[in-house]
């Protein structure tokens, strides 16, 4: 069955384009050329990926992107004629999975968009094991839950998934750019504010639950999810 893809964009030319290479692919594409449009289509069709203009009529990019965010984990790859890295922040604040700047190549959107379905498991044969234990602490990416000391604490997905990536090799320092490279999927030019704040949100959820794990900075070189042996 081939992979659904929506495209939200309100330049026809653009669109159509995308929708004639996309579809030489394989994928099946629906289209929608402003932001209202969008929403009705991804709840009718829930489809297996988004490709979201910023700027839009009746809603823009950023706000669509909040809106399913907060109903689905569809993976969402932002497409944006703008290239500053605060509004890089603010696609991924949003939820957005990736972003790319137009004029871009189809090739690297291809790319883009296979790296970003193989990180959610989407169009994989193979599934692996999404949930990992520790002392007072679950981290079920199956059911997207974080289980406290017993109690479900509301988590947003980044945080989900750098929690999951690091906890997921225990005493292994990843980098900034590891971690951006790996849990957000892409360059950002450097800044790496993005990980430092999604760091100290985590922090204020599992401060003091257990002493026998817990998130450390390592000067000068990252972070890692420190669990004490024995």
């Amino acid at each position: 069955m081939a992979i659904s893809v929506l495209v939200v964009e309100d330049d026809r030319n653009i669109s159509e384009l995308l929708q004639l290479y996309l579809e030489k692919e394989g994928y099946a594409v629906t289209l929608a050329f402003d932001g209202g449009e969008g929403l009705s289509k991804f709840r009718a069709l829930q489809p297996d990926l988004v490709l979201l203009d910023v700027m839009m009529p009746v809603a823009d990019g950023w706000t669509v992107c909040k809106t399913i965010r907060a109903e689905s984990q569809t993976p969402i790859i932002m497409l944006t004629a703008k290239s500053e890295t605060d509004d890089k922040v603010t696609g991924l604040k949003s939820g957005a999975d990736d972003y790319i700047t137009k004029p871009f190549e189809m090739k690297e959107l291809l790319a883009r968009m296979e790296a970003v379905l193989r990180r959610t498991d989407r169009g994989a044969a193979e599934s692996s094991a999404r949930r990992l234990t520790f002392d007072k602490l679950v981290i079920d990416m199956e059911a997207f839950e974080l289980i406290i000391d017993g109690k479900k604490v509301d988590a947003p997905p980044k945080e989900m998934e750098l929690l999951f990536y690091l906890a997921s090799s225990p005493n292994r320092v990843y980098t900034r750019n590891q971690l951006l490279d790996e849990v957000w999927g892409f360059d950002y030019f450097g800044d790496s504010r993005t990980v430092d704040v999604h760091v100290k949100r985590l922090r204020e959820k599992l401060e003091d639950i257990s002493p026998n794990w817990s998130l450390k900075t390592v000067w000068g070189v990252g972070y890692k999810f420190e669990v004490l042996q024995g």
